[in-house]
């Protein structure tokens, strides 16, 4: 635990303690649950911060070393924030570890189901991930509600192919607006 505490801070973590807000406030906000049906719940707003990052590190693939080293750094920054957010809810010490462990295990399903559609660049693939993903508990959401979140992913995925490395290096990060 010590060693960990005095581990040098390497640029990747600064950049992460910028962008990781921007995603949590991104994913927070009112039009998601408010207009587009996705549960206002904590499992809900866990898989709009999962949606988020997950858009983030298939972003940072291809980005070499450093984009490998902020994207592990993201995915830490999330646990992090997952464990700090189970203690404040009162989960004792020693269940802490089992919820986190089925967190990662949500985390990487959803992460495959939502990077292989992002490959496959089919919007139905797209659209039955977030269909299965973030309306999973919700019966009968509308198709149209679905499909606003599917392109509101797309026109992400296009605005940050625009982001340089260096823009992300530096905290720096813009998400599509929600309409």
């Amino acid at each position: 635990m010590l060693f960990g505490l005095l581990k040098k801070c390497e640029p990747e973590d600064d950049a992460v303690l910028l962008l990781y807000p921007l995603i949590v406030e991104k994913a927070r906000s009112p039009i998601f649950y408010q207009s587009l049906g996705v549960p206002d719940t904590v499992t809900g707003r866990f898989d709009m911060i999962v949606l988020h990052v997950v858009l983030l590190v298939n972003r940072l693939r291809g980005e070499g070393k450093t984009g490998a080293k902020l994207s592990q750094a993201l995915f830490d920054r999330f646990f992090i924030d997952m464990d700090r957010a189970l203690r404040e809810k009162g989960v004792g010490d020693l269940s802490v570890p089992r919820h986190i462990k089925r967190m990662m295990q949500a985390f990487n399903g959803r992460r495959e189901a939502y990077e292989q559609a992002l490959a496959s660049e089919d919007d139905d693939i797209l659209r039955d991930a977030i269909r299965r993903n973030l309306y999973g508990t919700v019966e009968n959401i509308p198709d149209d509600m679905v499909n606003h979140v599917v392109d509101y992913v797309k026109t992400c995925r296009k605005g940050l192919r625009r982001h340089s490395l260096n823009d992300f290096m530096a905290g720096r990060l813009l998400f599509a607006e929600v309409k």
